[in-house]
């Protein structure tokens, strides 16, 4: 019997491989100023569609992926394809900044024009930064741009539960979140799963063999000293995060058992077990186009499944590592910085700042910012204060740009968007959110102290600041909550 890759429906007109083909390793191939020809990739894409692998994954800034796809997307239009009509599912990663409606609709032009097609058939979307709300606004077009035709569907990239929940509770349709899933990393086996799995969201697992450590490569082999890929890079970032070498080889070695009971690689199984995650529809695997291929032996992971002897062993051996810290996505976003280039800190601080901090008109030596609230002007009040080493934030709640409410009637997200715009007022004014030593949280039902106690304590878990809640339940507005803050920068 020949094998062919399992099919998930993510939508009623959305099929996918469950094993996808991740273009990524185009930006490697491309680091040192070379342009690939994208004819002769083109026909690679075309050996991986009719062996079953007909779904393609891609981003903005995966060098010339988008291209060489466009080339592939004519090929199969032409009939020299001999597949089904193949996925390409590709990324927008912007600066963050305004999201205006002429900004998202160039950005999916230039993806549709690079692709060739007239409609993505789905595109995802990663944000650098979580306390710059343009992403509220750039998912709010690109869902315009949906019900337009311009694209099939929508999902996320390395979105953390918090912020994947607040786009979904604000009604933007969102099929996937693409985030890292391994042996190594399981942090989306939690939180992540669980509201995927309540809402019909599905997980695209990238990151599944690490970078290649995952396989017999690295079995019983020495830790490499002088590494040239940027995914082995990243991926070591991870093994050293877990435990160490030893750790990972003690993984390997359980891995390499149940590899051997069923006749199959140490990929295999890794790639088998996130599979069998419940939240996820698909692993991606990376195709170096046109160096080398995997086809044949990715194949075997629709040959078997793990039983309840391969989970128990592989369960013991992770029980040994140390479990990745924070939410999916958080490796871009602050410390540990996993990925290839390590500490992204100066990265982010490039980035500028959500609000800009002005002198009080009475008190020059004062400085205040303004988030363009309604209400701010209204009431005559700013949105924070800074006096000598003291930062006060006022009562802040889900109003996004002049006066929409996010979130209505989800006090969870009302709470992370709060959060994220009191660590961007905080920061305008020259300060961490690890310098906040008081928030006062209140509620307008106290039925709802738990889920709003769980978001302030995934931002304040480490922090520990004095905190008071109330129940409030005269809030004005479409409100579940409002929190203020008080920071002391003491550097």
């Amino acid at each position: 019997m020949t094998l062919r890759p399992d099919r998930i429906k993510l939508a009623p007109d959305l099929e996918i491989s469950r094993l996808l083909s991740g273009l990524w390793q185009i930006a490697d191939m491309e680091k040192d100023g070379r342009t690939l020809d994208p004819a002769p990739l083109a026909r690679e894409m075309k050996a991986y569609a009719e062996a079953g692998f007909d779904t393609f994954d891609m981003a903005d800034h995966y060098g010339s992926a988008e291209i060489i796809a466009g080339h592939f997307h004519d090929l199969h239009r032409s009939g020299e394809v001999k597949s089904a009509k193949p996925v390409l599912a590709t990324k927008w990663c912007p600066t963050p900044g305004p999201m205006t409606r002429d900004v998202v609709r160039a950005a999916v032009d230039r993806a549709r024009e690079r692709l060739r097609v007239a409609k993505i058939d789905l595109l995802q979307f990663h944000w650098w930064m979580f306390q710059h709300p343009g992403y509220v606004d750039a998912m709010k077009e690109l869902a315009l741009l949906k019900e337009e035709g311009l694209i099939g569907h929508l999902g996320t990239t390395n979105f953390d539960t918090g912020h994947a929940r607040l786009l979904h509770d604000h009604g933007i349709p969102l099929v996937t979140n693409q985030v890292c899933f391994s042996l190594l990393d399981r942090r989306a086996a939690g939180d992540m799963s669980a509201f995927c799995v309540k809402y019909g969201v599905r997980l695209l697992a990238y990151g599944t063999l690490a970078g290649g450590l995952l396989t017999e490569k690295w079995l019983g082999k020495a830790r490499p000293r002088d590494v040239a890929d940027w995914s082995t890079m990243k991926y070591l970032r991870f093994v050293d995060q877990v435990g160490g070498w030893d750790v990972l080889q003690a993984i390997l070695t359980v891995a390499a058992k149940v590899a051997q009971r069923h006749g199959v690689s140490i990929g295999n199984v890794a790639t088998r077990w996130v599979l069998e995650q419940k939240a996820v529809a698909g692993v991606i695997i990376g195709a170096r186009l046109g160096e080398r291929e995997h086809r044949a032996d990715n194949l075997k992971v629709f040959g078997f499944a793990l039983d309840q002897q391969d989970h128990r062993l592989l369960e013991d051996a992770l029980a040994q590592s140390t479990p990745l810290p924070g939410d999916c996505g958080d490796e871009y976003r602050k410390p540990p910085f996993l990925t290839a280039s390590g500490d992204l800190s100066h990265h982010l601080k490039a980035f500028p700042k959500v609000y800009q901090a002005q002198p009080m008109p009475a008190r020059p030596a004062r400085r205040r910012i303004d988030t363009g609230s309604i209400w701010e002007p209204l009431a005559g009040y700013s949105r924070a204060v800074r006096i000598g080493e003291r930062i006060l934030v006022s009562g802040t709640t889900a109003t996004h740009g002049a006066g929409e409410v996010i979130a209505p009637g989800s006090p969870a997200s009302q709470t992370v968007y709060i959060l994220d715009k009191v660590r961007a007022s905080i920061e305008a004014l020259g300060a961490e959110m690890e310098d906040v030593v008081r928030t006062r949280v209140y509620l307008r039902d106290r039925n709802d102290w738990e889920e709003v106690s769980k978001a302030h304590g995934r931002v304040f878990g480490d922090i520990r600041p004095a905190n008071t809640l109330l129940e409030a339940s005269g809030l004005i507005g479409d409100y579940a909550v409002e929190i203020e803050a008080e920071a002391i920068v003491e550097r």
